[in-house]
């Protein structure tokens, strides 16, 4: 197949598990999306167990799609961007020290947990994988992705000031869990000893190169934007401002996620209100909603179709047991801590450090991010409980934060 048969494929079984979520499972569209695409694999799988032969045909199709590169170099833009456009600079603003610190600090301190209590876990069940391994999963597993639980957070009353935490951090957090883990396969790959000045220049570089250059391309758009009135001309600089934008940002070597969430929140919030027309803003609105449902859609059949190409052995399944509540506990120590040395600036209430904890999804990132893994033992290992952490992440976190809002707000409200 080409890659134009394999997008068509792709597309359509995303629009069919849509379809019938709505239908029938009537769940979150990407909690549900997901599920029928793991329970398509996991049929493959059983068909192929009794000789029917399809799951081989499957997984040489799903091996051709590069998960990494389909993610991290085209759909990853898109999507942030989408979701910086409707985020409130102001409220954003007015929670700056906590955003800030759960993006940088508090995905440094996880990464940092993550990696130790991963490494006592790893050595005491007999599996040989270096501390430096241990810091690269780590760094990849700390970025959240709160897409398919916002939703529900808005639907169930959550805090107005967890939510828009949740959304603000998870837009920056992406970007700087990307460069930290970056400089840590770097490292890897040069087998040298890491240097931390070496390493404190890159994430500067990476991070602060990333939203100067994202302020400079969000403000040519927004300049040009307002020079016009036509939604077609509007949506057009906005597109060739998220691929471009992202395009630039890898070639000279800062981060491209920071730079369109940067881009994205200027467009968003200054843009939208300043140099659009009604029309125009309608227009906009309805296309980034629509690029954002449909790559969301795609994106989570993409992790339930990577089941067919993870080693699910019996040892790599229990480490991954294991290590989930490895990564709970470490995501509770670094938010709870963040929370309460940022008290006295801005206090979230006693309901924050657990649904932060519980409603920090993990998602398509880490995937593409354990997958860019160099070939090797590590690789498989960390690939496979990478994937049972998303999966855990997304359908019980995801299917159960609801209820646990609705519980930690009872009190209050009787």
């Amino acid at each position: 197949m080409n890659l134009l048969s394999i997008t068509a494929a792709m597309v359509s079984l995303a629009a069919l598990f849509a379809y019938l979520n709505d239908r029938i499972l009537k769940l979150p569209t990407t909690i549900g999306v997901m599920l029928l695409s793991l329970l398509f694999s996991l049929a493959l799988l059983l068909l192929d167990a009794i000789g029917f032969g399809l799951a081989d045909r499957a997984v040489a199709i799903v091996r051709r799609i590069d998960f990494n590169e389909t993610l991290m170099e085209w759909m990853l833009s898109f999507l942030l961007f989408a979701g910086a456009l409707h985020v409130n600079l102001e409220e954003l603003w007015r929670h700056k020290w906590t955003i800030g610190g759960f993006a940088t600090l508090g995905v440094l301190l996880s990464t940092l947990l993550v990696a130790t209590f991963s490494y006592i876990v790893l050595d005491a069940i007999g599996f040989e994988v270096s501390f430096i391994y241990c810091l690269l999963f780590g760094a990849l597993i700390s970025p959240t992705d709160p897409i398919a639980v916002l939703g529900i957070l808005k639907r169930v009353g959550a805090p107005r000031d967890v939510e828009v935490n949740i959304s603000g951090e998870s837009l920056f957090n992406d970007g700087v869990g990307v460069v930290v883990f970056m400089v840590i396969l770097g490292v890897i790959a040069s087998g040298q000893e890491p240097d931390p000045g070496h390493i404190a220049t890159l994430f500067a570089e990476e991070a602060f190169g990333g939203i100067v250059l994202g302020l400079v391309l969000g403000f040519l758009a927004y300049r040009l934007i307002r020079r016009v009135d036509n939604y077609q001309v509007e949506v057009l600089l906005t597109l060739a401002l998220v691929m471009g934008g992202y395009t630039l940002a890898m070639a000279i070597h800062v981060s491209g996620p920071i730079v369109v969430v940067v881009a994205g929140l200027l467009i968003g919030n200054r843009g939208r209100m300043l140099a659009m027309s009604e029309r125009s803003r309608e227009h906009l609105d309805t296309f980034w909603e629509l690029v954002d449902e449909i790559l969301n859609v795609v994106l989570f059949v993409l992790i339930g179709l990577e089941l067919l190409v993870i080693q699910l052995s019996g040892a790599y399944l229990l480490a991954s047991l294991l290590i989930i509540p490895v990564v709970l506990l470490a995501r509770w120590v670094s938010v709870g801590t963040l929370v309460n040395l940022l008290r006295p600036l801005h206090d979230l209430g006693r309901c924050a450090v657990p649904i932060l904890t519980w409603g920090g999804l993990r998602g398509g990132i880490s995937v593409a991010l354990a997958l860019s893994i160099p070939a090797g033992p590590e690789r498989d290992l960390l690939l496979t409980i990478t994937y049972c952490v998303v999966l855990f992440s997304i359908v019980v976190q995801g299917l159960s934060v609801g209820r646990l809002v609705q519980a930690l707000n009872r009190p209050e409200r009787e």
